[in-house]
């Protein structure tokens, strides 16, 4: 049978997250119709028969993966790939994302971010720390990100403005805040959730903490500084 447009969408977003649950799956690619769940299972059911995907029964709900992946079925960075793509979903609940690259690559030594997405003109880096890091860790994942900005290998990136150089927020996704003990050439903001996130853009504004502007969705909005 030859593949759809929905297989060969669903079989490119396992090659960019790597994995996905048929959760994941049901709520991007079957959204609107009655049963997605079950839809999403008959066709997953099928690209595995077919050799298409590959799946894993260690989790539930099953996880799957593009079919040349190479993680193993109980890998322990499979819950991570996921908190990625949970991070994803929830940014797409708010508006379309026009760009969303998982774990992009530079040079040795420079930052290794979970994603970079642009989310109404806006560029970020994405890191989702669900385990709990020390400070020293942060800093030094942070001092990455100094790394590849004085690079200066973002200036040469396709999606940057005309006639300007932007570096992207980093946005840390954690349960936990960090203390973040020096000053950067970049903003680094952390929340709970990409939902909090945007909540903290409506908070009142505190004259005693420096603010930076930022631009979303065409209109300049207020980011306390982390």
């Amino acid at each position: 049978m030859p593949l759809t447009k929905r297989d060969k969408a669903i079989i490119a977003d396992l090659q960019r997250f790597r994995v996905m649950s048929r959760d994941d799956i049901a709520e991007i690619h079957f959204k609107g119709l009655k049963r997605p769940q079950e839809s999403a299972n008959n066709v997953l059911l099928r690209l595995v028969r077919d050799g298409h995907i590959q799946r894993s029964t260690a989790f539930i709900p099953y996880v799957y993966f593009c079919a040349e992946s190479n993680i193993k079925k109980n890998s322990q960075k499979i819950p991570h790939y996921l908190e990625i793509v949970k991070t994803y979903k929830e940014i797409l609940s708010f508006s379309p994302i026009e760009t969303f690259v998982v774990e992009p690559k530079y040079k040795k030594g420079l930052a290794e971010p979970d994603a970079f997405f642009i989310y109404q003109r806006t560029p970020f880096f994405l890191e989702c720390q669900r385990s709990i890091y020390s400070e020293k860790i942060i800093e030094e994942k942070l001092n990455r990100y100094l790394a590849l900005y004085e690079s200066g290998i973002i200036a040469g990136e396709p999606w940057q403005p005309a006639g300007k150089v932007v570096f992207p927020y980093v946005l840390i996704i954690s349960d936990t805040r960090y203390a973040l003990n020096r000053q950067y050439p970049f903003r680094v903001f952390q929340a709970q959730s990409f939902s909090n996130f945007l909540r903290s853009l409506k908070q009142p504004q505190q004259p005693q903490q420096p603010y930076s502007d930022i631009k979303v969705a065409g209109a300049r909005l207020k980011l306390r500084d982390q």
